[in-house]
């Protein structure tokens, strides 16, 4: 080199907007705008070359986020919120009984792994928000350590992302510090809940896909290499975990796809480098890593859930015949394939699969009062019916009376068109039905329907039924002219009012044993009033008579019907709950979820409202930045000539992109959404957050930031500081610690946030004298009447009251709020009258007020606090607070025969002899 010369490195200028070199990548020139389809002013952010000081601050950081995590993970000691569901699925997964869920198995089955390894046997069942864990010896601790864990992986997993980024180190660090000090994400990682396993394995989607597109993004040199097929392949394994999560992970498919679909764009616009083979080499590597892999992942873990549930249980009734016909002890032995007069059959609704058409000797209390017909979900004695003819057969001697009249001579076939009657033979009556409202459904299109008559007697005009062949759902041509077992599909059409035998999916009340509603319907839709027949057996149907059975449908008939109940339980999810908010309230965190309530404490889901609100901050900043550069790419300005300014768009406009993908969508469903529902979305909304301050203090020139990184790294301590002094003061509500009123009080910044500060005492040092409660969480009061406002309860002294103490008494007080959770005063209240229903909602709440009418702390010193045991069991209303979300797992009829059978054998026993008619014959044919 000739004296003077300088290395190139000294004496070139930096242009604006150049790329220099970062610690983990090379920058391409940002003055030298890329031949081919890489981007321009891209840098190598190889994650696994990342200097050992990154490595070693991820260990700290990791190490914190696990005793942030962990921290008395003990506690509570009994059952939270949706625990409820998710516990109780691994009771049933280790008992193998089928169940039905609105979510896929991955993350179910993850805790039911993490429970057995533990010794969980199963027997636990869950029911009740508040239920002790302890004494019965489950292993909750380990089943909530595996969604603990997976929040741990989450701050690993960011500080990665935003180095793929080309975020610094200290701005990886940050957003870490965020996700740890984040209380919503916090406190749905300690419970055997869901959310966890979904937030990991969007997280580590976003990772791989980072990582994918950066190679991508470096051009021909990088593509098809090992780390190129590496981050690809990593990216399709997490979209399956996703996905198998929850149907949310369809969101991150949408996202990763819209991104992928660009990429192919590009590809497709390098006419230099990419022939049209090497991009079908693209796209087959794209489409089978992110389409056959996801898509093979989601299928073996259904495989596995079959494997896992092969008895029956309480969600089989959801299923179809030929599904249920899978599963142990519900198969059936081949049975005659042509039903004829006098078979003895059972008779199946086609459509609700609510069960049998079914009777016992029970009767309707009101109506004709006779006895009940109701659909019965599981195999019984009393769905057995014998199909008679609407006249006895002839004899030599004439009609031929009794039940066996049909037994000898030729089969007699039932055709389309045939006219029956149907004899139930446990009580001897028959299917009857007249011009008289049902007791549930009173509509005027439908009948009720009842059995009536008594042994021996002949029976009436409103006994007759016609068999009306649907001809379009029966298999095969034979099942299409006379009844054939399972085959032929029929509705009964009652002679004397023209209605159809209907059923659908109302239950009865206690008096019918929560069994389905049977009714005959005039203008009721055509699936409710299908009918096929399953067990059929006649005397002259010998064992060489033809037999039929249901048909397998195999793993993918069992996956598709699954898929579907799923889908159609999930989009039925439409009824009000009690902790449920709208997507609007998300962003700007107006109102939690009411985990758990006990022994003067409270679990309250509520996230960081720093993190939250600056996050959202940060989405706001980057749709303002787009549509004033778009406004400006209009009025031809050459803002995207400058590679910081195109690099910003692109790479957070990415970010911001997947925040949209999981956050919109839900805009567009009706059904119950939670604050939750909103994690994934905030988890993108915190990495734009880090990359717009990165952007903002290292790499934009023209803020003046850059050349005073002391700037930039106070800011980032600021941050943390002030995260981490909100995060410990929600932390009572997010590790359900000791807290106080008045601290309670202080935090409560938003009317919208409905945790109930007077449960907490008003000195710490009360809960020194209080025992810890055990069993199921006390029910909150029942609500008033909606006409008052206030009423004092009666004092009730068991011992006398000792000298000194003031008297003191209840006030029970309603509150009415809007749509959006805002406490109503009683002048809004009186203004909204006749304008609109109101509609209880929320708990009512028992305030203590001594003689002078101060409150004092509600709830007895160790009494139980606000969460009720869980509905579905103590058939609680909706109102009650701290109920578990309704993920659609309602049972379609009874639990189990032993219960449904039990409950008719005590009503029963009260019963002397068998009673007869409701009514005199004559009565029965109006």
């Amino acid at each position: 080199m000739a004296q003077g010369d300088a290395p190139q490195h000294q004496v070139a200028k930096r242009e604006p907007g150049e790329r220099t070199r970062v610690p983990n990548g090379t920058a391409a020139s940002a003055k030298e705008k890329p031949r081919d389809y890489s981007s321009h002013g891209v840098t190598d952010n190889d994650i696994f070359m990342l200097p050992a000081s990154d490595f070693q601050l991820l260990g700290l950081l990791t190490a914190i986020a696990a005793l942030v995590r962990l921290f008395r993970i003990y506690q509570p000691s009994s059952v939270v919120f949706d625990e409820v569901h998710f516990g109780g699925f691994a009771s049933k997964y280790i008992k193998g009984r089928f169940f039905m869920d609105v979510h896929p198995p991955l993350a179910k089955l993850l805790l039911t792994l993490a429970g057995w390894l533990a010794g969980f046997d199963g027997e636990f069942d869950f029911k009740d928000i508040g239920k002790d864990y302890v004494e019965p010896g489950v292993p909750y601790v380990a089943m909530r350590l595996l969604p603990a864990l997976m929040g741990v992986m989450t701050i690993p997993t960011i500080f990665l992302t935003l180095k793929a980024t080309g975020c610094r180190t200290m701005t990886a660090a940050m957003g870490a510090g965020l996700i740890i000090f984040e209380n919503g994400l916090l406190t749905q990682s300690r419970l055997i809940l869901l959310d966890s396993p979904l937030i990991i394995f969007t997280a580590f989607t976003a990772l791989a896909w980072t990582c994918f597109t950066n190679q991508h993004e470096q051009g021909p040199s990088k593509a098809f290499d090992a780390s190129w097929w590496f981050w690809l392949v990593a990216t399709g394994l997490g979209l399956g975990a996703t996905v198998s999560v929850k149907w949310v992970g369809l969101f991150t498919i949408a996202w990763v796809g819209t991104l992928t679909v660009v990429q192919l764009w590009v590809l497709l616009g390098d006419t230099a480098t990419v022939t049209p083979r090497k991009w079908f080499k693209h796209f087959l590597a794209r489409f089978f890593c992110l389409v056959v892999i996801p898509l093979t992942f989601y299928l073996g873990l259904f495989a596995i859930h079959f494997i896992c549930l092969v008895n029956p249980g309480d969600g089989d009734g959801f299923m179809s015949s030929e599904f249920q016909a899978t599963l142990n002890s519900k198969a059936m032995q081949d049975v005659p394939a042509n039903v004829v007069l006098g078979s003895r059959v059972s008779i199946r609704h086609h459509n609700t699969h609510g069960g049998y058409l079914h009777s016992h000797n029970h009767m309707y209390p009101t109506g004709s009062k006779q006895q009940q017909i109701t659909l019965y979900p599981h195999k019984d004695e009393n769905n057995m019916w014998l199909l008679e003819n609407q006249t006895q057969p002839e004899g030599p001697d004439g009609p031929i009376a009794g039940l066996n009249a049909w037994d000898s001579g030729e089969p007699i076939p039932i055709r389309d068109g045939t006219i029956l009657r149907l004899y139930h033979f446990v009580t001897d009556r028959r299917l009857h039905s007249h011009d008289v409202r049902p007791p549930v459904s009173e509509a005027d299109w439908q009948n009720e329907v009842s059995a009536y008559g008594y042994e021996g007697f002949e029976g009436d005009a409103n006994d007759f039924f016609r068999v009306e062949i649907v001809k379009s759902l029966s298999d095969g041509a034979a099942a299409k002219e006379q009844l054939r077992t399972i085959e032929t599909k029929f509705r009964l059409i009652h002679v004397m009012t023209g209605c159809a035998l209907f059923s659908h999916k109302v239950k009865l009340p206690d008096w019918g044993f929560d069994q389905q509603e049977v009714t005959c319907a005039k203008q009721g839709t055509l699936p409710n009033s299908i009918w096929y027949i399953e067990q059929n057996e006649h005397p002259l149907l010998g064992a060489d008579a033809e037999k039929v059975n249901y048909k397998n449908p195999g793993f993918l008939g069992k996956f598709w019907e699954l898929q579907k109940v799923m889908w159609t339980t999930n989009a039925g999810l439409v009824e009000s709950h009690a902790w449920d908010s709208r997507p609007p309230s998300w962003p700007v965190l107006r109102r939690g979820i009411n985990f758990w309530g006990k022994d003067r404490r409270q679990i309250y889901l509520i996230g960081n409202p720093i993190i939250w609100w600056s996050s959202t901050f940060a989405i706001g900043i980057y749709v303002v930045f787009k549509a004033i550069s778009i406004l400006r790419w209009q009025r031809g300005f050459r803002d995207y000539d400058n590679v910081t300014f195109k690099r910003f768009d692109y790479e957070i406009g990415t970010t911001v992109l997947g925040w949209a993908f999981h956050y919109f969508p839900f805009f567009l469903m009706q059904r119950q959404l939670f604050l939750h529902h909103y994690f994934p979305a905030l988890y993108f909304a915190i990495i734009a957050l880090c990359q717009i301050y990165d952007f903002a203090t290292s790499r934009v020139a023209s803020l003046g930031l850059r050349s005073h990184p002391a700037i930039g790294r106070s800011g980032v301590a600021a941050l943390l500081a002030v995260s981490i002094v909100v995060f410990t003061l929600y932390a009572p509500l997010s590790y359900g610690n000791q807290w106080t009123q008045s601290a309670c009080k202080k935090v409560k910044l938003l009317e919208t946030w409905d945790f109930d500060c007077s449960v907490f005492p008003a000195e710490l040092s009360e809960y020194a004298l209080a025992s810890p409660s055990a069993g199921n969480a006390e029910q909150t009061a029942a609500p008033v009447a909606s006409g008052a406002t206030e009423k004092k309860s009666q004092d009730v002294n068991v011992t006398p009251r000792p000298a000194g103490e003031p008297s003191i008494s209840r006030v029970e007080k309603v509150e009415y709020r809007d749509q959006d959770g805002n406490i109503l005063d009683e002048e809004q209240v009186k203004e909204l009258e006749g304008k609109v229903s109101f509609e209880t909602r929320y708990e009512t709440r028992t305030r203590v007020i001594d003689s002078e009418g101060k409150e004092i702390a509600d709830n007895p010193i160790g009494g139980e606090g606000v969460a009720p045991p869980h509905p579905d069991v103590e058939r609680l209303p909706e109102t009650a607070a701290g109920m578990p979300e309704d993920d659609g797992r309602e049972k379609p009829a009874t639990a189990s025969p032993e219960k449904d059978i039990g409950k008719e054998k005590s009503v029963e026993k009260a019963d002397e002899g068998r009673p007869r008619p409701a009514s005199e014959p004559q009565e029965a044919t109006r």
